[in-house]
């Protein structure tokens, strides 16, 4: 599989309002999530899909290398696999898949900036 992604399929890019990553709407529901699929469960469920990723999102950030790389940690992206991940996610999270995240024992931090100001 190929992560090239024609410019006639672009519309279809989505990105994951949790790590942000970024990928065609059709992997997602194929593939899920790399880094979150344990507790989104998008694989098959155009719902989740729908409700934890975005079709609005800014910039774009290729990481060969997350755990060597100081934008992986100014993105809060250490720890996840390389891939395209965009620097900003507009979306809101249903509380209830905010609950499960924090339930795997994984920090929800905002992806579209408003968590940037509270530190």
């Amino acid at each position: 599989m190929t992560n090239y992604v024609p410019p006639s399929q672009q519309r279809s890019l989505r990105a994951c309002m949790v790590c942000s990553i970024v990928q065609l709407q059709s992997r997602f529901h194929s593939l899920g999530c790399p880094n979150c699929e344990e507790f989104l469960e998008l694989v098959g469920s155009q719902d989740n899909i729908q409700e934890c990723t975005s079709q609005v999102f800014e910039g774009l950030i290729t990481l060969a290398d997350p755990g060597q790389s100081w934008v992986a940690k100014w993105q809060r992206l250490e720890g996840y696999v390389p891939g395209v991940y965009a620097v900003k996610v507009v979306g809101i999270l249903p509380e209830e898949v905010i609950n499960a995240i924090e339930a795997a024992g994984v920090k929800y931090i905002p992806r579209d900036g408003s968590a940037a100001t509270e530190e």
